[in-house]
């Protein structure tokens, strides 16, 4: 990895709230390097000095950058990776990286959790060690198996590997911090406790390092500790059956109650209700375009009661800006990011004057075809040369044009290659873009998925692009190009901020 791609996940660790947690307990022989190399990809760095008696306190008070903590009477690792949420939570952070002190963990892999936790927001990421051709104890061994099948009794899932201390804690969902044993089995404990209560819980592949056995410095007592797990895993399966099997069931059924209940919602609405009167009203007299413009009111005010009195519920809708004063009192292209079916009823709650180019399938739905076909959405299946003269008359008329330059909805989130219809459209009318973010609606309705999940759905409105500015920046060719960096930049810095409270 090159200086600038290390700066840039040392930025983005920092804007995403995590910092790395360093527990240790006389490891003066290592801890020094550790520290240091850790402090090359992340410049948040929390050291809990877990009373030690050799010299470790004297070398991390030389080393610069650090937060540290220390205490004088040794308290077992669970307790120093308790000292360390509280200092990272009481510092702002929202996520933190645990690693070992012993030097068996690769600071290396830290831009891996960086890269899980962005494409899992709000899970726990645990490292699963490459343990093939390493040298371990039967014991080492044991506890590992041992340790990840009373999990999956526990909990009902399936991790490879349970005891690695190389994870990334969503700080704010963290649970049962107060009552937290001392020491090894905290870890496993924590693991347990953000299941039961839902948290998603992911494995990446991490490298470690294991020096020959006669080199390896263990605080692990083997029966006092193997004695300990044994009465924690006693306690934790009748937790599981008191408490974690009737939340998980619970919250099955939570989330598929949101889904029925949304489907409902709009069939009843929607089809029912809705497009039956307002086919009435277009078939009722002669088509107009003031009955026309009152069609597009009657969309935005629909598509504001379903976004914001909760016909999804689980989400919470909001913008930047208060919706009054999204401004298309003249008209302008519109450019979004394109996630998920919801992605229009987002983007129709902001102004009745609004107009969305569309795929074939939406333009022939059985359920809203005939509204989008009267509000005067136009199909682009025939390419946009076809469709100029409407798109014409419509901004004469005042509307603004939406368009998701991607084309297709994302998989992942991520934006993908923009075509070059949203600055070919602009140029040609002399148009502002105007564009827009959103966030929320791939993850609260996946792509290739049929059950809603919880989570904001939020629209980010940014300042118009004029003319002037876009033909300074080159042809269409190259204003599109530009469009989507800045997108992406801009996507990067909203997930950042939303994410650290995911």
């Amino acid at each position: 990895m090159n200086e600038i791609s290390i700066e840039k996940v040392r930025h983005s660790l920092h804007d995403r709230g995590i910092c790395v947690i360093i527990p240790t307990y006389n490891n003066c022989q290592t801890i020094q390097r550790v520290v240091e190399e850790t402090l090359v990809y992340c410049q948040d760095v929390i050291v809990v000095c877990d009373g030690c008696t050799d010299n470790t306190l004297e070398i991390l008070k030389e080393i610069k950058g650090i937060t540290l903590v220390d205490y004088s009477k040794n308290q077992g690792k669970g307790y120093a990776l308790k000292m360390g949420f509280k200092t990272a939570l009481a510092m702002g952070f929202s996520y933190a990286i645990t690693l070992d002190s012993d030097g068996q963990h690769y600071p290396s892999n830290i831009p891996d959790f960086l890269e899980a936790n962005k494409k899992y927001p709000g899970a726990l990421i645990v490292g699963q060690r490459n343990l093939e051709g390493v040298v371990r104890s039967k014991g080492s061994s044991f506890a590992n198996k041992f340790s990840n099948f009373w999990f999956f009794v526990q909990t009902g899932r399936n991790l490879k590997d349970t005891q690695t201390g190389y994870r990334l804690y969503p700080l704010k969902k963290l649970c049962g911090l107060s009552i937290l044993t001392c020491r090894y089995e905290a870890e496993l404990e924590l693991m347990v406790f953000a299941s039961w209560n839902g948290v998603q819980i992911e494995s990446i592949p991490i490298e470690v390092y294991y020096p020959r056995p006669e080199d390896r410095v263990s605080h692990f007592r083997p029966i006092a500790d193997f004695a300990r797990i044994s009465v924690l895993n006693t306690i934790l399966c009748l937790g599981a059956l008191l408490f974690g099997l009737p939340a998980a069931v619970f919250r099955f059924l939570m989330k598929w109650g949101r889904t029925i209940y949304s489907l409902l919602f709009f069939v009843i609405t929607s089809v029912f209700i809705v497009t039956p009167l307002l086919w009435l009203y277009m078939k009722i007299g002669r088509v107009t375009d003031k009955k026309k413009e009152n069609l597009h009111k009657l969309i935005y005010h629909y598509s504001r009661f379903v976004m914001i009195h909760h016909g999804i519920p689980g989400t919470g809708f909001s913008t930047n800006l208060p919706l009054h004063k999204v401004d298309l009192s003249t008209p302008a292209v519109i450019t979004s990011n394109h996630q998920s079916h919801l992605d229009l009823m987002c983007l129709l709650a902001l102004s009745p004057k609004i107009v969305f180019l569309t795929n074939d399938w939406v333009w022939n739905s059985p359920f809203y075809g005939f509204i989008i076909r009267n509000a005067e959405y136009l199909p682009v299946k025939d390419g946009l040369d076809a469709i100029m003269p409407q798109l014409k008359s419509l901004v004469d008329r005042g509307y603004s044009i939406a368009v998701f330059p991607e084309g297709t909805r994302s998989l992942d989130c991520k934006i993908g290659v923009f075509r070059k219809g949203a600055c070919f459209i602009a140029d040609s009318f002399g148009l502002d873009i105007l564009p827009m973010l959103l966030y929320g609606p791939g993850k609260v309705l996946k792509k290739h998925t049929r059950h809603l999940e919880k989570g904001p759905l939020y629209v980010k409105v940014y300042d118009r692009m004029p003319q002037t500015e876009l033909q300074k920046i080159g042809d269409i060719k190259t204003q599109t190009k530009y469009l989507r960096r800045f997108c992406i930049e801009q996507y990067e810095r909203l997930c950042n901020k939303i994410e650290q409270d995911a």
